[in-house]
């Protein structure tokens, strides 16, 4: 547990990092282009961010699945990943270009949209990247994948959007720069020229796509369900509630950093693990510790909301607010699945997600065609607070079932749960 603890906080540290460089961006663009252009560009890149599962084919799960287990070496893997992603990219980019320019209204701009697309091949071939260090346990090289462009995306808006006033196309060419930044990086230091080959070696593309594929299925319900919400405010309403709705649901994905923090260790160690009872024992124990924490980040942003959105925002984003406080209860609940669907994952078995977030993804559909038009981004917010907290019940039932370990005994906190905490706040002190 001393070592695990000890990625959480190297892990923390990143996530700190995307936080506060993720949240400044965010204020920027609130403040400089209000809640019309800010809906226009969560449309715009709605389709991108979709795609991003869809695209990257599981293959950063089944590479570091692969890895982790030495089913195969690193070397026919990194080959593989190269081969899988200059097809992929092509897929991605021109699927993606006909569902902006034809279904969003953001679309009618020709430039928004081809400015939305360059990013999509030089974050999947990040992505891909991301699998091997996972696979190796390389938690602290996978970090700075992760913060790095986070970094060069804010300097750059900072630089457009402040200094020049270039608007929505000087935030597109910002979103360009961070992802182009890391993937020279990754290009020259893993030496991925070598693996550029014709030879094709289809037993470990097979086995990758494979399982791949089956984690980009879930992965691509899983992100339905949480972009459906913007893509239904785009036909069914106007792009200031779409603002709205951007900048109120903006703080919870940031909240989320906490399950994710763990998220990411508990794949890489669910991928090695050879006790997958004891593994999954452990990762119950994380999920009393997160849900906690989540739940008091919770309470703070419900009753600070209004000077929150306020102050970070501006008064032009005060209907942000609602939003914020009916999406809190679903953020909450949804910490269950955020934390023990990577367990799953990590042990080869995505699929359990999906018997979850198909039923949530048709509730919140639903439920979203009927509200949004009647209640704008506040009924989108509701919608997916009852998907949410659906999928995350459904999910804590299927995984009790799969791991076998009862729900009293997942959900049920202990004396020794705080163990860890404790221990390592008295090293700490000395």
């Amino acid at each position: 547990m001393a070592s695990f603890i000890k990625d959480v906080f190297s892990v923390g540290v990143s996530k700190i990092l995307i936080l506060i460089f993720g949240l400044t961006t965010s204020i920027i663009i609130a403040r400089v282009l209000g809640p019309e252009k800010n809906g226009l560009i969560a449309a715009l890149l709605v389709y991108p961010s979709l795609f991003m599962t869809i695209g990257s084919l599981g293959i950063q799960q089944s590479t570091a699945y692969f890895l982790g287990k030495n089913l195969f070496s690193e070397s026919q893997i990194k080959t593989a990943i190269t081969q899988i992603w200059v097809l992929s990219s092509l897929m991605s980019v021109f699927v993606c270009f006909i569902l902006m320019y034809y279904l969003s209204k953001s679309g009618e701009n020709l430039l928004f949209v081809l400015l939305a697309l360059i990013p999509i091949p030089f974050n999947l071939f990040n992505t891909y990247n991301t699998g091997i260090f996972l696979g190796k346990n390389e938690i602290s090289r996978f970090n700075k994948i992760n913060w790095i462009p986070k970094l060069i995306i804010l300097l750059l808006t900072f630089l457009f959007l402040v200094t020049f006033s270039f608007g929505i196309i000087g935030y597109l060419i910002a979103m360009i720069g961070g992802p182009v930044f890391i993937f020279v990086i990754l290009f020259l230091k893993n030496n991925f020229i070598s693996s550029f080959k014709f030879k094709f070696d289809w037993l470990v593309i097979k086995k990758m796509m494979g399982l791949g594929i089956v984690y980009a299925v879930a992965l691509l319900i899983i992100n339905l369900n949480y972009r459906i919400d913007i893509i239904l405010l785009d036909f069914l309403s106007i792009p200031y509630e779409t603002g709205l709705y951007s900048k109120g649901s903006v703080l919870t994905e940031y909240l989320w950093q906490i399950p994710m923090l763990l998220s990411t260790i508990i794949f890489a160690r669910s991928a090695i693990s050879k006790d997958g009872l004891n593994f999954s024992l452990k990762v119950a124990q994380l999920l009393r510790i997160s849900f906690l924490v989540i739940t008091i980040g919770s309470l703070i942003l419900l009753f600070f909301s209004e000077f929150i959105i306020v102050m970070m925002f501006g008064e032009e984003f005060r209907g942000s607010i609602s939003v914020l406080k009916l999406l809190l209860a679903g953020v909450v609940l949804l910490t269950i699945f955020k934390v023990m669907n990577m367990d799953l994952a990590g042990k080869g078995k995505p699929w359990v997600s999906l018997k979850a977030m198909v039923p949530a993804l048709v509730v919140n559909l639903i439920l979203n065609i009927i509200w949004i038009p009647k209640y704008g981004a506040n009924g989108a917010a509701l919608a997916s607070t009852v998907s949410y907290s659906f999928a995350s019940l459904l999910f804590l039932h299927f995984y009790s079932k799969e791991v076998r370990i009862p729900i009293k005994v997942i959900i049920s906190f202990k004396r020794t749960d705080f163990t860890p905490i404790f221990g390592l706040i008295k090293k700490i002190k000395k």
